[in-house]
């Protein structure tokens, strides 16, 4: 599935098919986080049902508004205790299918707002 926008920006999530996904000019292969800066390096990819506050943290330390998670082919719902510490935080956090992430992470990336996503490959 292809992605477009009208001012594309090098961080915008071009494509995700077949376990692949293109941000900018780069492919990606495995489980990814990333912001309106950049593909995050020191995030350590863990499973969808194993993310925690403490999993999140390399993207929380960042300051985001709102976290969307792409669970792969379907979307998977998180751990209850995961979402109401989020939200006491004061952070959104939204779990959808990874190419509803992709395309939502590039919405509000266009828009300009503080966005987070972790992406889990498509199967």
């Amino acid at each position: 599935m292809k992605f477009t926008l009208e001012s594309q920006s090098a961080l915008s999530i071009r494509s995700v098919a077949n376990g692949v996904f293109v941000i900018g000019d780069q492919t990606w292969s495995e489980a990814i986080a990333l912001t309106a800066e950049g593909v995050v390096a020191d995030w350590r990819a863990v499973g969808v049902t194993e993310l925690s506050q403490a999993t999140l943290q390399p993207l929380l330390a960042l300051q985001p508004e709102l976290i969307i998670v792409g669970t792969g082919s379907q979307q998977l719902l998180p751990d209850r205790e995961l979402m109401f510490s989020m939200a006491r935080s004061g952070i959104g956090l939204e779990f959808m299918d990874t190419p509803a992430a992709a395309r939502t992470f590039n919405v509000l990336l266009s828009e300009l707002r503080a966005v987070a996503a972790v992406l889990y490959p498509t199967t």
